[in-house]
Parts: structure tokens; C-alpha cells; sequence
């Protein structure tokens, strides 16, 4: 018979086990598993709408709505420069001098936030922190890229909006906040020890041995607080919380004065960085990192606490909104893609996702 202590040691570490905390926990399924109702989803609407790509024309400045291989520069660019960081693009090919001599010209120093033009999920996205950095970077990565400014505000969040054409006046469907993957010391075990005994950092320890090699030895003071990954996805480890009980009049006032400025955008994700909640109803000191078009999914529902089953009664929410802003502009006249061009910028885009990640595992 195992000891009761012994018992319990055995469950606490069946309860961390990868596999059992990806089965458990919905947040953690692998997209091809938990997408499946999405697409669902996609063919009931699709039918509804009398055209498979439907969602291409809920916003017309946006290559196919925001769904797949949109220029992030292209849509950057539409955004005023008082709600934006210091942004430069970087076209494929440029040498580091190059890229260099544009952030020095756009008043970008470091660290800096590099991202590819053209990506998904927090894929290839990095804080460089020096030129070296920079250097080993655009030795990986031969394509278009985007290089911000590092935003230091305490506070990340996603807004999901919308709005029918013709209407000053739209509406938020999703508040997330936005939590660093990160964790305490304890004063004895070492940084790798803590990694491996907390699921959220254990699934991304490839790649923190990757960014971090020197550090996994070190011994973090007990209680001190150590930011693993400083970036705002959930697919790099980032936690995401609901705060849809934030959303108020202010709040929409301020999305509202934002998407009046946008030409074309109507179904978006806003994912931005501020000092306080404060400051963003007010619609002060914000700055927004990127807008997601139609794929921008409302962030809440990776909430741990929230459950499968109220975040697909929230996705199908999302694509009935899709569908009816996508409508309202088809009476407008904006037409969806043709399906034939349709797959062909998918098929292009899922081959650029190929080489960066290519490009990450070399």
C-alpha cells in the first residue's frame, strides 16, 4: 500500500503531468482539436451567407478580413500616431545596418519588440533588448518585419469591437487582461525546477532554454517574482483573464472615438498596452500594439476558470457578428474573395507560417 503522503505526492504530480493538464484544462488543447466547433461554426454561417469566405468583407482595408496573411504594417498604419508605439518596417533581405539605420530614423531605441509582417499567434515574436539581439534575429529570419518600440505600461489588454457601416455607435463583446508568464522563487529550487513544477511554464520550456540557457541554474530569492516571457500571447504562456465586468459607457466611448478614425476596419481585436484600467476607459496613454481582423478572437475565453463550454456559446457569438457585419457591408456593396483566390492566399500564407517556423527550429 503507497503511504498516504506518499499518495498524495503521486497525485500532485499526476495533476502536473502535460498530458493530463492539456486533457483537463480546454485552454490548453491543441488548436486542431479545439477548433473543430469553430469550423462548424464557419460552414452554418457560410450557408446562412450563400458564400464560403463570407468573413473576407466584414472588413474591406484588411487583407481577407483579418483571417489569414494580412499585412500587420498596412493595418499599423491606419492607426493615429498618439494611440500607437514607434513602429518601423523592416522589408525582407535588410541588413542589420539597415534595420539599424530605420529605428534610429523612427526614434526606436532598445529593447525593441520584433515581429514578422505576416504571423499568427505570437509566432517569432521577440523582445530584443541589443543590437546582438537584433543581429541573431535577422540572422533567422529572412522576411518582412516589424519592429516597435517596447511599450513598459504595467497593463495589457485585448478589445474585441465591432460596428455596422454607417453607425458612429459599436459595441465590445470581449475585455481581456493580460498576464506575463512568470512565476516566484522560493529560495531553494532553481529556475528549471520551478519551470517544470508550474504546467503553464513547463509548456514552454524549449523555448525558455532556448531564450535563457544561462539563467536555468540560478536560484531565485523566495518570493521573488521572475518574468519568464514579456509577451501578451496565450501561446507563449501568457495567462488571460475575463474583465468583462470592466465594460462601461467610457469604455466604448473611447473604442468608438478610436474606430471612427479607422477607414474599412469594423470587426476587430484591438491588443494594446496602458498604465491603468483608468487610463484606458479614459482613452489616455494607450498604445496599441496591433489590430486583428475577424480571427481576433474574444481573449476572455482562455480564461482558466472559464470553461469549454461558455467559451463556444462565446465563438459562435463572435461568427453570428461576423456574419452580420459581413452582411450589412455586402448591402453596401463590398464583395467577399471568390473562393478560388481565397485558398490561393491561403495556401501562400501557410507556406511563409512554414518557413518562419523553419526558421524557429534551426
Amino acid at each position: 500500500m503507497i503511504p498516504s503522503s506518499g499518495a498524495a505526492g503521486l497525485l500532485a504530480r499526476l495533476r502536473r503531468h502535460p498530458f493530463l493538464v492539456r486533457l483537463l484544462h480546454w485552454e490548453y488543447w491543441p488548436a486542431s482539436l479545439a477548433n473543430v466547433p469553430v469550423y462548424l461554426y464557419w460552414l452554418y454561417f457560410s450557408l446562412r451567407s450563400r458564400h464560403l469566405f463570407f468573413f473576407t468583407a466584414a472588413n474591406p482595408a484588411i487583407e481577407t478580413g483579418g483571417m489569414f496573411g494580412e499585412s500587420k504594417i498596412r493595418i499599423l498604419d491606419q492607426i493615429p500616431d498618439a494611440y500607437k508605439p514607434l513602429t518601423v518596417f523592416v522589408p525582407a533581405g535588410s541588413s542589420p545596418e539597415q534595420a539599424l539605420r530605420l529605428m534610429k530614423e523612427a526614434g526606436i531605441a532598445f529593447p525593441a519588440i520584433a515581429k514578422p509582417n505576416i504571423g499568427e499567434r505570437g509566432l517569432a515574436v521577440e523582445k530584443l533588448d541589443s543590437e546582438s539581439a537584433l543581429r541573431q534575429y535577422l540572422r533567422r529570419f529572412q522576411a518582412d518585419l516589424i519592429l516597435q518600440a517596447y511599450v513598459d505600461d504595467p497593463e495589457e489588454y485585448s478589445v474585441l469591437y465591432w460596428r455596422l457601416p454607417g453607425s458612429g455607435r459599436g459595441a465590445i463583446s470581449s475585455l481581456c487582461r493580460k498576464i506575463y508568464l512568470g512565476l516566484a522563487g522560493d529560495g531553494r529550487s532553481t529556475l528549471r525546477e520551478l519551470i517544470l513544477a508550474y504546467p503553464r511554464a513547463r509548456f514552454q520550456l524549449a523555448a525558455l532554454e532556448r531564450r535563457m540557457p544561462e539563467r536555468m541554474q540560478e536560484v531565485p530569492a523566495a518570493g521573488e517574482q521572475v518574468t519568464l516571457l514579456p509577451i501578451g500571447n496565450h501561446a507563449r504562456g501568457a495567462m488571460f483573464l475575463d474583465a468583462r465586468p470592466e465594460i462601461d459607457e467610457a469604455l466604448l466611448r473611447t473604442f468608438d472615438a478610436v474606430s471612427s478614425q479607422l477607414q474599412g476596419i469594423y470587426c476587430c481585436r484591438f491588443d494594446l498596452k496602458c498604465p491603468s484600467l483608468a487610463d484606458l476607459k479614459a482613452g489616455r496613454n494607450i498604445k496599441i500594439l496591433e489590430i486583428n481582423g475577424v480571427a481576433g478572437e474574444p481573449a476572455h475565453i482562455y480564461d482558466p476558470a472559464y470553461g469549454g463550454l461558455r467559451a463556444y456559446r462565446d465563438l459562435y457569438a463572435h461568427w453570428k457578428t461576423i456574419c452580420t457585419v459581413s452582411t450589412a457591408l455586402r448591402r453596401t456593396g463590398v464583395r467577399p474573395l471568390p473562393a478560388r483566390e481565397a485558398f490561393r492566399q491561403y495556401r501562400q500564407y501557410r507556406a511563409h507560417v512554414r518557413r518562419v517556423q523553419q526558421a524557429l527550429s534551426s
